[in-house]
């Protein structure tokens, strides 16, 4: 028998992001589900056992399992409900404007809930060698760095000797560390773009302290293996192509992945909700409402982040909003925000008049100083002089609603002084 529930919030994801929505829609008294296909919530946290998490966010520095543990405690005592182990298949608006979810579970079979509102927290998903189309053949011992990582620090199990890492994303990095603690030779981390895509600190510290080699401007151009692999082939980039004549072989058993992350967003287009092709998450408003009213987006879902601490700070913004649609605020403005000058995209993409708003960018440029500037309508109404701008490293900054006065777009550029 199908059973069926209904709550006031039906949150899509146990991870960072979802726990936060839950506990603040909770806490304010509002029926709330997550749900979730993991057993456990958390999601990547629990894998993560390295710290650095929570400094934001808490206020102390934090493992991953220990920020995951902390969070969930609080969303359960602010009475949110979990059903985990619950995949949701289907998602849409019903007649009555409530939104109907089904989740199949191994435990309770198929389960119908209702919700007055959906937060989605479905996090985001890593790119493969598939997505990448690296010619060779199709041995065992390639992994996704977070596939990896699981298999590491969850399931305790080795996944090689001695690997090679593409990409230089900070989970990449951080599992060459990881690796190198389990007495595993890591060979080279292989990069395509002149500069590291990880953060800073994760360069010196899981790559310069261990010696392990970083070539940038390089890709591997073929795996080679019967039934593990063997070795990679790897050639430096002119312009974008690799130079065939100075390929190089690397002897490994692993290759490791860790090309960047997507938004997982296959339930968002159920749902009808626009996506920006920037971010490739949902393009919201002020309140991280989306296309959808009563669909709020926070966290890696809406774009991927470098600290978990802004995913669940977005997060709970987005819950705080969603509460404002349950007890029947009108919807925000929109007017819409873009971005021009050595910028990628801009979260949110759009801003209502007088209300304090922040906003979240991913530069293009890799510089030291540089100043971003706000324009309303071509009038520029705000400007700041930023420091060690890196494609690795999101800017925020929050803009008074003095300063958002009235509506028009409103349009963000990033100048080095040489551009200014």
């Amino acid at each position: 028998m199908i059973q069926e529930e209904t709550y006031d919030v039906a949150v899509i994801g146990a991870g960072a992001a979802g726990l936060a929505a839950a506990a603040e829609t909770a806490g304010a008294g509002r029926s709330t589900v997550v749900i979730d296909r993991e057993e456990l919530p958390g999601g990547i946290l629990r894998q993560c056992i390295h710290n650095g998490f929570g400094i934001n966010y808490f206020k102390e520095e934090l493992t991953g399992p220990e920020y995951a543990t902390r969070i969930t405690r609080i969303a359960e005592e602010a009475g949110a409900v979990f059903a985990l182990g619950s995949a949701v298949t289907d998602v849409k608006r019903l007649p009555d404007n409530r939104f109907g979810l089904v989740a199949l579970s191994a435990e309770r079979g198929v389960v119908r809930y209702t919700a007055r509102a959906v937060i989605l927290a479905m996090g985001c998903r890593e790119r493969t060698r598939g997505n990448l189309a690296v010619p060779g053949t199709r041995p065992a011992g390639i992994y996704t760095a977070g596939s990896a990582q699981k298999l590491l620090n969850r399931d305790g199990a080795l996944p090689g000797t001695s690997a090679v890492i593409v990409g230089s994303g900070d989970i990449g990095l951080i599992m060459a560390r990881r690796l190198r603690w389990c007495g595993i030779e890591v060979k080279a981390v292989i990069e395509i773009m002149p500069q590291p895509s990880g953060l800073p600190r994760n360069i010196a510290q899981c790559l310069d302290d261990f010696g392990i080699p970083l070539y940038l401007e390089h890709a591997v151009t073929n795996i080679g293996g019967a039934k593990r692999v063997e070795y990679v082939d790897v050639a430096p980039l002119a312009d974008g192509i690799p130079d065939a004549s100075k390929t190089f072989r690397i002897q490994c058993d692993t290759l490791l992945f860790s090309v960047g992350l997507v938004p997982e967003n296959e339930l968002s287009r159920q749902l009808g909700v626009e996506l920006n092709p920037a971010t490739g998450g949902a393009r919201v408003d002020s309140g991280f409402q989306t296309s959808v009213p009563g669909v709020f987006a926070g966290g890696n879902v809406l774009h991927v982040h470098d600290l978990v601490d802004f995913v669940s700070e977005e997060a709970a913004l987005a819950a705080k909003a969603a509460l404002r649609y349950l007890d029947g605020a009108p919807p925000p403005e929109r007017n819409r925000v873009r971005v021009e000058a050595n910028l990628k995209y801009v979260v949110p993409g759009y801003f209502s008049r007088n209300l304090n708003t922040v906003f979240s960018f991913r530069p293009l440029i890799t510089a030291d100083a540089a100043q971003l500037t706000a324009r309303l309508d071509g009038e520029i109404v705000w400007k700041r002089r930023l420091r060690s701008i890196r494609p690795a490293e999101m800017i925020k900054v929050e803009l008074p609603g003095t300063l958002l006065n009235r509506s028009g777009d409103l349009v963000f550029s990033l100048e080095t002084e040489l551009e200014a």
